[in-house]
């Protein structure tokens, strides 16, 4: 960091296990990448690249070659992968992450209906060659599925070989581990917390709120993903306190209650 300052909490290095964070690349041109890397990518664990947009994206493995060599994992949208399978294409989508060198792939059922057991073996499969990100929740509004089987989902899921288990929001932020207004489920996240590892999970967190409050909630180096590119920098600031929103949840109690004059 730029300056000495106390009372900053700890913060895990690359590579982490946890405190990652995740970057939703939502179509940046190879030179937005670039400045991406430039000014964000020591703060950037993994850059997923959106929905479907690598089908349309110019110069995707130009890009993909740029994030790659500033040390992040690189990844296609759940979305692309449930485009691949339910045309019967699972194969040939192995076949496109080999031709564009990611050594990373996320297994979704959010907009197709996938049996689980049939979702376990494509997460065993690709884990042989590839580090699995898997995402639990469903993509429409008005979907509740109860804690127990989300539990269960992440836990089969996990151990079926995925390295991190996503808990779906959208990009939107409004679904899955979100009510329709933007916050939280928060019965449904204690109960996952208690029987999933924190470490395990990457919390979709789009919105500032829904950042802080995991925050909170699982401290500083907590899982977060589907970050905006220019929301890095701002996302980590408020990981250490150096933002109105957590400015005194890491401070010792008598700098806290401090009052100058």
């Amino acid at each position: 960091m730029n300056f000495n300052l106390p009372h900053i909490p700890h913060r895990t290095t690359s590579p982490r296990e946890s405190g990652l964070t995740m970057m939703m690349d939502k179509g940046l041109s190879w030179r937005q990448s670039e400045n991406f890397v430039d000014c964000s990518a020591h703060l950037t664990d993994l850059v997923k690249l959106g929905f479907g947009t690598s089908y349309v994206t110019k110069d995707l493995e130009r890009k993909i070659e740029i994030y790659h060599k500033a040390g992040m994992k690189v990844y296609l949208g759940g979305t692309f992968f449930e485009a691949f399978i339910i045309r019967g294409m699972f194969n040939e989508y192995r076949d496109l992450l080999n031709k564009l060198n990611l050594k990373t792939v996320e297994v979704s059922d959010g907009s197709i209906e996938l049996d689980h057991d049939l979702k376990c073996k494509y997460i065993q499969e690709l884990s042989k060659d590839f580090t699995v990100l898997s995402e639990v929740g469903s993509k429409e509004e008005g979907i509740l599925i109860s804690p127990s089987k989300w539990i269960n989902m992440m836990s089969s899921e996990i151990e079926a070989g995925a390295w991190k288990v996503i808990a779906e929001a959208r990009e939107s932020g409004n679904v899955g581990i979100y009510r329709p207004n933007g916050t939280a489920h928060v019965a449904l996240v204690n109960k996952i917390i208690a029987k999933v590892p924190s470490e395990s999970i990457l919390w979709e967190a789009p919105k500032k709120p829904q950042q802080v409050w995991f925050i909170k909630q699982f401290g500083t180096n907590v899982n977060l993903g589907n970050i905006g590119h220019d929301e890095v920098i701002p996302l980590e600031t408020l990981r250490i306190g150096l933002r109105g929103d957590t400015f005194h949840d890491f401070l010792p109690e008598e700098l806290a209650k401090k009052s100058l004059k």
